[in-house]
């Protein structure tokens, strides 16, 4: 699959991941949530590598990342997030999320050396300020306070869990460990570390057995977790975590868009404007992209 079907197919799911949380708030704790959505994720993934003959076994070193990745990225971003929407509203908590896109920029430089080109910067600056225009009536009618302070402050700690969990897959990846295995394994880590959390915290581990509960947990595990996360971690592997990262930016739209259609959501020209800004500065990234692979090209 090419870079951009990659990169459309994340966003989507993403995108509409949102509207699928709303089902799992309220009766069943987030903790629980989690690792319920985790444990099939890998579930299902150790079976379609099993059924296909893949390879499962590896050295103590290979799970030391796999458990990395899995508590950064299927864990603790997972408990950061969740917390933060009891404090802010779904717009602000994606707002603040899409920092991802620097936190990428600035940890691949710090990890991996890599030197972000000016278009990306700029396609990046004009992302982040359409998704702030996007949401800057919500934005607006908030008044400062400990509980907002609190709910940022949890949403910036969870894209920055994401982050370095981007980091460590680009890690696994370069060592040559497969993206399918890794995330089995870093997601079944992810499911465990978050069931130790909840224990620790005398979280109840119920079920909900609405037919909204248990469409939206199988939708968000198979979909959100298992063809989402290979998609954008295999895009990630090719084209490096700043520019994977710009991920984080786009599906929001997708979110306002879901919302217009199923939970009347009003057009408007803050809209409008937002979603454009946004589009234009992914384009700015993804031309790019196709632009170094036109030169390259032409260089053979």
């Amino acid at each position: 699959m090419g870079n951009l079907s990659l990169y459309i197919l994340t966003v989507l799911i993403w995108g509409s991941t949102w509207f699928a949380i709303e089902f799992q708030l309220g009766t069943v704790a987030v903790e629980a949530s989690i690792a319920y959505r985790y444990l099939i994720a890998s579930a299902s993934l150790f079976a379609w590598l099993l059924l296909r003959g893949e390879r499962l076994r590896y050295p103590l070193q290979a799970h030391f990342w796999f458990a990395l990745m899995g508590v950064l990225m299927f864990c603790l971003n997972y408990l950061m997030a969740y917390r933060a929407q009891i404090y802010l509203p779904s717009a602000l908590s994606a707002i603040v999320f899409s920092s991802v896109v620097w936190m990428n920029i600035l940890n691949a430089r710090l990890f991996f050396g890599v030197r972000a080109g000016w278009r990306v910067l700029l396609g990046s600056v004009i992302g982040v300020a359409g998704l702030l225009l996007l949401f800057l009536p919500e934005v607006g009618a908030l008044s400062v306070g400990d509980t907002i302070v609190i709910g940022a402050l949890l949403a910036a700690l969870g894209a920055f869990s994401a982050s370095l969990g981007n980091m460590v897959s680009q890690r696994t990846q370069a060592r040559a460990l497969p993206v399918l295995q890794s995330n089995a394994w870093g997601m079944l880590y992810g499911a465990l570390a978050t069931i130790a959390y909840a224990l620790m915290n005398d979280v109840a581990f119920t079920i909900d057995w609405s037919a909204a509960y248990i469409v939206s947990l199988l939708y968000l595990a198979l979909f959100g977790s298992v063809i989402a996360f290979w998609s954008y971690l295999t895009l990630l592997g090719r084209i490096g975590a700043h520019r994977a990262g710009y991920v984080s930016v786009l599906f929001p739209v997708v979110a306002l868009i879901i919302s217009m259609l199923f939970e009347g959501l009003q057009l408007s020209l803050t809209l409008v404007v937002g979603a454009g800004l946004v589009l234009a500065g992914n384009v700015l990234v993804l031309n790019m992209r196709r632009r170094r692979a036109s030169l390259a090209e032409n260089a053979k």
